[in-house]
């Protein structure tokens, strides 16, 4: 599994951390994109750095999806990305993911 993320963003970086320590596995490739392009990513850089993505099993997911990509491969936060699964979950977490970028920008003046 590999996870594409905003390496210039505070509020990124502490979540990334976190999903590090919890990744006890090493079941997931980081890769920065504020450092420079990813050429194994069929996605633009401009928009791997304005939403988040995962890749899971050859599938490339983008928002609440790659979150819970991310959290399926986490053995703590499986229960999650499981539950994600089912569409009226994962339409209630992309709708709170949607909200979160519209303040995201003032979060990270605040960090």
């Amino acid at each position: 599994m590999k996870v594409w993320y905003d390496g210039a963003c505070p509020l990124c970086l502490r979540e990334i951390a976190l999903m590090r320590r919890l990744d006890k596995r090493e079941a997931i490739t980081f890769v920065d994109v504020a450092e420079g392009g990813d050429p194994s990513c069929p996605v633009d850089r401009a928009q791997l750095l304005a939403r988040f993505h995962a890749e899971e099993n050859g599938v490339i997911h983008s928002g609440a999806a790659a979150f819970a990509a991310m959290w399926r491969a986490i053995p703590l936060l499986r229960p999650l990305g499981l539950a994600a699964r089912n569409p009226h979950v994962l339409r209630l977490l992309e709708a709170a993911y949607l909200r979160f970028l519209k303040v995201r920008p003032r979060l990270q003046r605040l960090f």
